[in-house]
């Protein structure tokens, strides 16, 4: 009996290792809103990381992040290094490229809990009469131990939350009423 439940068990953990490696290389994130201003409005929100980070859903979930902004004011050589709890993580974004106002590409670098270097886009793209289509992406690489942790945890979807939840701030913060 005990022999039985050992093989089983080895071999319910094969199959579990198997299906992990055939997963895709890597993976690709991707959420977008439509938000009623114009792109060359909404660019400066994404293209300064101090203006960024008032709408950043990462900063919402530790308060408490320390981080320090280096490099260029805005655009490319732009930096934030940041250390929060353990849902944040600690890293770096760097903006890499920019072409106003149609684009940002950022390089994110994290270094806790796991190590990952991940290309980061945001385009925006004219929707109508003053709207803009802003779309937030992520690209990267998907190590054994990432797709081992996707056969439990889908990534899009936790991932994706927070994309929505970023964009939705920034829909807010754009839509919002200018003060008198």
């Amino acid at each position: 009996m005990f022999k039985t439940i050992a093989v089983l068990l080895v071999l319910v953990v094969a199959v579990l290792l198997g299906y992990a490696a055939s997963r895709p290389d890597s993976f690709h994130v991707e959420r977008s809103i439509t938000i009623q201003a114009p792109a060359d409005r909404l660019h400066p929100q994404i293209n300064d990381l101090r203006r960024f980070n008032t709408w950043n859903p990462y900063l919402r979930k530790d308060p408490a992040m320390q981080g320090e902004y280096s490099g260029a004011v805005a655009g490319p050589g732009a930096v934030y290094a940041f250390h929060g709890n353990k849902e944040v993580g600690r890293g770096r974004i760097a903006i890499t490229e920019t072409s106003a106002p149609n684009s940002v590409t950022m390089q994110l670098d994290m270094l806790e809990p796991f190590e990952a270097h991940n290309v980061v886009r945001f385009t925006l793209v004219p929707e109508g009469e003053g709207a803009t289509r802003v779309t937030w992406a992520m690209d990267g690489a998907s190590p054994f131990m990432a797709k081992l942790v996707g056969v439990f945890l889908n990534m899009d979807q936790m991932i994706g939350r927070d994309f929505e939840a970023g964009l939705f701030h920034l829909k807010s913060l754009a839509e919002k009423p200018a003060a008198s």
